[in-house]
């Protein structure tokens, strides 16, 4: 895994391996929108030459992602996943906290 994959129109959040050796550019966002899954569409659009990246796919992910968003992500074959990223960082929602 690496945080900040480059390419020539900025970086993709997370790049991946999967469990059978594919790649995996992840963008992740806070409010799932169309204007996000456009933004992978064209990393993945720059990415897919690059023989390195054996079986290219992306996944769109953010907390909530919007019903136009996801049927966007489908039809340019980009999965998507909403996450509750407190969960993720173990946190329950009774802690206090400031940020």
């Amino acid at each position: 895994m690496r945080r900040e994959w480059p390419t020539p129109i900025g970086p993709v959040d997370l790049m991946c391996i999967d469990r059978h050796g594919n790649s995996v550019a992840i963008e992740i966002k806070r409010r799932g929108e169309i204007d996000g899954v456009e933004q992978l569409a064209r990393y993945l659009e720059l990415l897919r030459p690059d023989a390195n990246l054996k079986g290219l796919r992306g996944i769109f992910v953010a907390q909530v992602i919007k019903p136009q968003a996801r049927t966007m992500a489908e039809q340019r074959g980009i999965a998507w996943a909403e996450v509750d990223y407190e969960d993720l960082r173990g946190r329950r929602p009774e802690e206090l906290r400031l940020f």
